[in-house]
C-alpha cells in the first residue's frame, strides 16, 4: 500500500479523499432513499445500518485496494474492485443482522434496493468520471500520451503496464539512444511482456515533451541514481510532462512489495508480508469466523474419529508436532495420530506409500486429510490460518531452506491448513526437489497475489478437490 505521504508527493491523495467522499455519500444515499421511498421515512435503524455500511466498505476497501491507482487502473479492475468491496460489506451486515437477531429490524426489500443501488451509483459515477476524463483528452484539455525512456528490462515492463486495455493513458512507444534499436523490433527479456520496437531517441522525446505533445514520461534507465538519469530528469523539468523514475525491481522477484516513507526517507520493502493492520484484522475475522462454523459442523466427525483412532491402535488420540509459525517462530500443530511411531527429531521420514507406520486406519484419514481436522483448534488459537501455506516439518525446513531459494519466505504469513498449492496438485509427499520447488513458487505466489476472494476460491477448491488426494499416504 502507498503511504498517505507518498500519495500526497504524487498528487493522489487528494483524489483518494474525494472518492472515498462520493462512495461514503452513495451508501448513505442509497439506503436512505430506498427507505423513504419504500417505508415513507427513515428510521434511527437504518441510520445505524449505513453507518456500518460506510466503516465496512472503508474497511474493505481497504483490503481490496478499491482506491490504489486510481488513474493507473483499467475500468475492469476497477470494477471488479468495487464488486468485491461492496460484496463483502453486504455478506457481514447480512451475518451481523442474522447472528444479533436483527434482520426483522430491517425491510428485505429496502435491503435488497440498497444492495443493488449502491454499486450501480458507483460505477456510474466513474463511468462518468472517465468519460469526462477522456473527453478531456480528446479536446486538448489533458494531454494522455505517455512514453518511456530506455529500451532496458524495466523499460519493457513498464510499457506492457502503460499498454493496457481500457487504460486512460495511450502508450506511444519507448525512446532510447541505442541506434541499433531505432525503429527496429527489440529483442526482449524472457520475462518482458511484449517485444516494442523503439520509436526514436531521447532527444526527440525531449522535443515531444516541449512542443507538450505527450504528458507522461517514465524513465527506466540504470542505474536509477546514475549521472546520466538525473542530467535527463533536469532536461525534462523544461516542460510541462509528468516525470517519473521507475526503479529496477523485476530482478529482486519481488514478494508483497510496497513504497513506505520513514520520515520522509522514501524506501521500498522487497519481501513482505500482505498483511498490514487492516488485512491482518481481516485475515483473523475470516479464520475464526470459518473455523468456528466448520468445528460446529464437523463435530460428529471429530469424535467418530477420534474414536476410530483409539481402537486402531494405542496410544494419544491428538499427535502434537513442532513446526514453524509466523515470521518462523516455534509452534505445537495438531493431528489425530495416524501412526503407530511418529518421530520429531532431527532426521525427518516422511510417510510414503505402503508405510509400516501408518496404520490402516490412519491411512484412511490421511488420505482423506482427516487427520488434519483438528488443525481448525489451532486456528481458533491463532496458530494457523484456513489459508496459507502448509507447515512442514522442522527437519525438512532447515534442509530445504538451505537448497530452495526464497523457501523461508512462505514464513512470512501463518500456515494454513490448506493453500495455493494444495489445490493445484502440490499436496501429499514431496519426494523430489523438483516438488517441493513447485510447493514453494505457488506458496510465494499466494503471498504476492493474497484477497480475501483468493482464500474463499481456495477453500471452495478445497472442499469439491482437495480433501481427498492419491499424494496422501
Amino acid at each position: 500500500m502507498i503511504s498517505k505521504e507518498y500519495q500526497v508527493q504524487n498528487g493522489e491523495y487528494e483524489s483518494v479523499v474525494a472518492h472515498k467522499m462520493l462512495d461514503l455519500f452513495i451508501i448513505v444515499a442509497a439506503l436512505t432513499g430506498a427507505s423513504w421511498l419504500y417505508i415513507g421515512n427513515v428510521s434511527k435503524d437504518y441510520v445505524t445500518l449505513a453507518s456500518l455500511g460506510c466503516v465496512l466498505h472503508l474497511l474493505f476497501a481497504q483490503v481490496f485496494e478499491l482506491y490504489r491507482n486510481q488513474d493507473f487502473t483499467t475500468t475492469f479492475q476497477k470494477i471488479q474492485r468495487l464488486t468485491l468491496c461492496w460484496g463483502m460489506t453486504i455478506l457481514v451486515i447480512l451475518m451481523i443482522a442474522f447472528f444479533a437477531k436483527r434482520s426483522e429490524d430491517h425491510s428485505r426489500v429496502v435491503i435488497a434496493i440498497w444492495s443493488m443501488a449502491v454499486p450501480y451509483f458507483m460505477i456510474s459515477a466513474r463511468a462518468l468520471e472517465r468519460f469526462t476524463k477522456t473527453g478531456m483528452f480528446t479536446q486538448g484539455q489533458y494531454r494522455n500520451k505517455a512514453i518511456v525512456i530506455g529500451a532496458t528490462q524495466t523499460g519493457y515492463h513498464m510499457a506492457g503496464a502503460l499498454d493496457q486495455k481500457g487504460s486512460l493513458l495511450t502508450f506511444e512507444g519507448i525512446y532510447d539512444d541505442a541506434e541499433k534499436s531505432i525503429n527496429q523490433p527489440t529483442t526482449t527479456p524472457s520475462n518482458a511482456v511484449v517485444a516494442y520496437p523503439v520509436k526514436g531517441s531521447i532527444e526527440q522525446a525531449l522535443v515531444l515533451a516541449k512542443s507538450r505533445q505527450l504528458k507522461h514520461v517514465f524513465i527506466a534507465l540504470h542505474p536509477l541514481g546514475s549521472q546520466k538519469t538525473k542530467a535527463l530528469v533536469d532536461r525534462f523539468s523544461d516542460s510541462n510532462a509528468r516525470v517519473y523514475v521507475v526503479p529496477n525491481l523485476q530482478t529482486f522477484d519481488l514478494v508483497q512489495s510496497r513504497w513506505r516513507t520513514i520520515n520522509g526517507v522514501a524506501t521500498v520493502s522487497v519481501h513482505d508480508t500482505p498483511f498490514n493492520s487492516v488485512r491482518s484484522s481481516i485475515k483473523r475475522m475470516e479464520d475464526i469466523v470459518f473455523s468456528t462454523l466448520i468445528l460446529a459442523m464437523i463435530s460428529p466427525v471429530l469424535l467418530a474419529v477420534a474414536i476410530g483412532v483409539k481402537l486402531s491402535s494405542p496410544g494419544p488420540v491428538i499427535f502434537k508436532q513442532k513446526r514453524y509459525g509466523l515470521d518462523g517462530e516455534d509452534i505445537l500443530i495438531w493431528k489425530f495420530r495416524s501412526m503407530s511411531t511418529q518421530d520429531n527429531g532431527a532426521v525427518v521420514k516422511q510417510a510414503t506409500k505402503n508405510d509400516p507406520r501408518v496404520t490402516k486406519f490412519g491411512a484412511f484419514i490421511r488420505r482423506t486429510s482427516l487427520d488434519e481436522l483438528p488443525q481448525f483448534i489451532n486456528v481458533l488459537q491463532g496458530r494457523m490460518s484456513i489459508v496459507g501455506p502448509r507447515p512442514h516439518a522442522v527437519a525438512h525446513n532447515e534442509e530445504y531452506r538451505q537448497i530452495v531459494g526464497r523457501y523461508m519466505l512462505r514464513h512470512n504469513v501463518k500456515p494454513g491448513i490448506t493453500g495455493l498449492a494444495q489445490v493445484s496438485g502440490y499436496r501429499g509427499e514431496t519426494d523430489t526437489l523438483d516438488k517441493m520447488e513447485k510447493r514453494v513458487e505457488y506458496d510465494l505466489k499466494y503471498i504476492r497475489t493474497w484477497s480475501l476472494w483468493l482464500d474463499i476460491k481456495i477453500i471452495v477448491m478445497t472442499v469439491f478437490k482437495g480433501f481427498v488426494g492419491k499424494t496422501a499416504y
